[in-house]
Parts: C-alpha cells; structure tokens; sequence
C-alpha cells in the first residue's frame, strides 16, 4: 500500500473514532449536535458547517489563510482564526486534544511547527501532519481541530 493511502487511511480512521466517541457521549448523556455561527444561518444549505459541537467537543472544520505571505504569515493566521473559532464556541487553545495540519508543501513543516510550538498552553495537543496535493483557496496550511468545553 503507497504512503498516501496508508496516510488517507489513518487520517479517515481518526475522523471515525473521533465521531463514534461524539455519538457515544452524545448517546449517553443526550446531548444534541450544536452549530455555533458566525452570523444568521444561510438562506441555502452549504456543503458542511465550520463549529460543531456535541456533549462538550467542539469540532473545527479546516481553516485556511487566503491572503499574501510566507508558511510563517499563513500558519500565524490560521492559529489566530482557530483561537477566535474556538472562543466564540466557548472553549480555548488550551483544550485543544487534536489538531490536523495540510501542507500544500512538505518543506514547509519546520517553519510551520515553528510558529505552532506553545501556540497551546503547556500540553500540546496531538498531531497529525500531512502533505496535501491542493489546499482549497491556495492557502500554504489548512488546520482542523477537535477541543472541549
């Protein structure tokens, strides 16, 4: 099997048993999904949804840097936008357990991780990266996230 099978295929595994323990904790104390928005809900239905929150997780869909700059600039920015996503749901950088990093060029790690190092508190949280053959929006790094409440 080629690495980026092997890679998809954990990344997927991961995604999976982060749902089933959401719906096993959902499940056992009857707590319902919960969208936090950013504005009023969207006159048409969009393709997925940006915080998610089940029991007390809170799931961050990929966040991206659509401006000019480095892998410097771009991480810096997607680790702030985390940061505002995350308080607007009522959790931290600090209660983050899971974080997933695309890079749109395996190079960049270093300088990536860089910028990441202490970005959340004492305890970082886990961490997968992967090189990513296109990042939507030419974005050099998209970060997704799994924190708590």
């Amino acid at each position: 099997m080629s690495d980026q099978k092997n890679n998809r295929r954990k990344l997927i595994t991961g995604a999976v048993a982060a749902m089933a323990a959401a719906g096993a904790a959902s499940a056992q104390t009857g707590a319902t999904k919960k969208v936090y928005r950013q504005g009023p809900k969207p006159a048409k239905p969009s393709p997925f949804n940006s915080v998610v929150g089940v029991g007390n997780l809170i799931f961050l869909a990929g966040i991206g840097y659509h401006k000019a700059g480095d892998i410097k600039v771009h991480t810096q920015g997607v680790l702030d936008e985390m940061k505002r996503q995350l308080e607007i749901a009522g959790s931290s950088m600090e209660k983050v357990v899971k974080v997933t990093v695309f890079l749109a060029n395996k190079d960049d790690f270093d300088a990536m991780t860089a910028v990441f190092m202490g970005k959340f508190g004492e305890e970082p949280p886990v961490r997968t990266t992967i090189a990513a053959a296109w990042i939507p929006g030419d974005s050099l790094v998209e970060m997704d996230c799994i924190a708590y409440i």
